[in-house]
């Protein structure tokens, strides 16, 4: 197990190294340079001849591998920045600093974390309460009208765009109904805010991401649950007389899960990386809200940090999986 947990752990350290670099280079050899806004936002838009010093800076008339290698320096021992006559100091582990608020993007990034997880905990939380059980009962009654009212009311609901069902849960529940207590949607310190406003500031999100993730977990339960029951030592357990119930969950659940744990790990990686149209349409400043931000505004430290931060999630989870498939499933060996 250990020696898998150190391979898993270098062929993901691996993995973050070439998108740190693909992600470097897409947007050194973009169409444009980050230069030409900043320059002409700092000089209330008479640039001129100054742009050639804040390319200078930006480090644009340098060899791309210079400057990779300065990023990935900072990352472990910190550097020093410029912009156009002031010098920043930006402590390790330095993702740059970034172009608009000159503030290290690795406190802005643990500032909006908290966001983000919030809302991909009860997210996920969610799609697991919501989705697991409906598919068991559904599973339970293959082919009855229950089942079939089920199966067609979530195909129905994953048929619209997330965006869209997101879209429409705020504007009837805040806009047009101006439901109490969940109305003033947006993230809250749950410790200078209180409990009870961050839960109603998060709680359309999590309804929104629960609902709609729900619909997948509940086939993805259905279809493993019909398979795991119709398996014969299933049919063995029921031949001995076992209650419904122990062959059920005890049996034919625990082998289910293996398929809707893989599923469950990447989603929430992705939701850990950050739930940009969520973030978006509840105003949650969290870190999918801020990589779109600086994706328009061209911030090449904040847009690689993102992503850099995505691809670790998303290894971290799969990795967790992994590990979880040989205590939910004794036919999994890791080897």
């Amino acid at each position: 197990m250990f020696a898998y947990i150190v391979k898993r752990l270098i062929s993901g350290f691996l993995v973050v190294t070439l998108v740190s670099m693909a992600v470097f280079a897409l947007f050194w050899y973009g169409p444009s340079s980050p230069a030409q806004p900043i320059c002409d936002r700092e000089t209330s838009n008479r640039c001129g001849d100054r742009i050639e010093i804040y390319k200078e800076n930006l480090g644009y008339n340098n060899p791309i591998y210079s400057e990779y290698g300065k990023f990935v320096k900072g990352i472990f021992v910190g550097r020093d920045i410029k912009f156009s006559s002031t010098t920043y100091e930006c402590g390790a582990p330095c993702l740059g600093l970034s172009y608009n608020t000159k503030v290290p993007v690795t406190h802005e990034l643990v500032s909006r974390l908290p966001a983000t997880i919030s809302v991909a905990v009860g997210g996920a939380f969610l799609y697991l309460l919501l989705g697991v059980p409906i598919g068991v009962a559904a599973a339970r009654r293959r082919g009855s009208v229950t089942d079939k009212a089920l199966v067609s009311s979530f195909l129905f609901i994953s048929s619209i765009p997330y965006y869209l069902f997101a879209l429409l849960t705020w504007l009837y529940l805040t806009v047009l109904w101006e439901a109490p207590f969940i109305s003033d949607v947006g993230y809250f310190s749950p410790f200078s805010e209180g409990p009870v406003k961050w839960f109603g500031g998060l709680f359309l999100a999590w309804i929104a991401l629960g609902i709609f993730g729900c619909t997948q977990y509940t086939r993805y339960t259905r279809g493993a649950m019909v398979e795991a029951l119709s398996e014969d030592y299933i049919r063995t357990a029921k031949a001995k007389g076992l209650p419904t119930r122990t062959i059920v969950y005890r049996h034919g659940l625990r082998a289910a899960l293996v398929p809707v744990v893989t599923i469950f790990g990447i989603d929430f990686g992705t939701l850990l990386a950050g739930t940009i149209f969520t973030e978006r349409i509840f105003e949650i400043q969290g870190i999918g809200y801020w990589s779109l931000q600086a994706v328009g505004n061209k911030d090449l430290p904040v847009v690689a940090a993102t992503a850099l931060f995505a691809a670790v999630m998303l290894i971290v989870s799969n990795l967790l999986v992994d590990i979880i498939y040989s205590f939910l499933d004794p036919r999994v060996r890791l080897s």
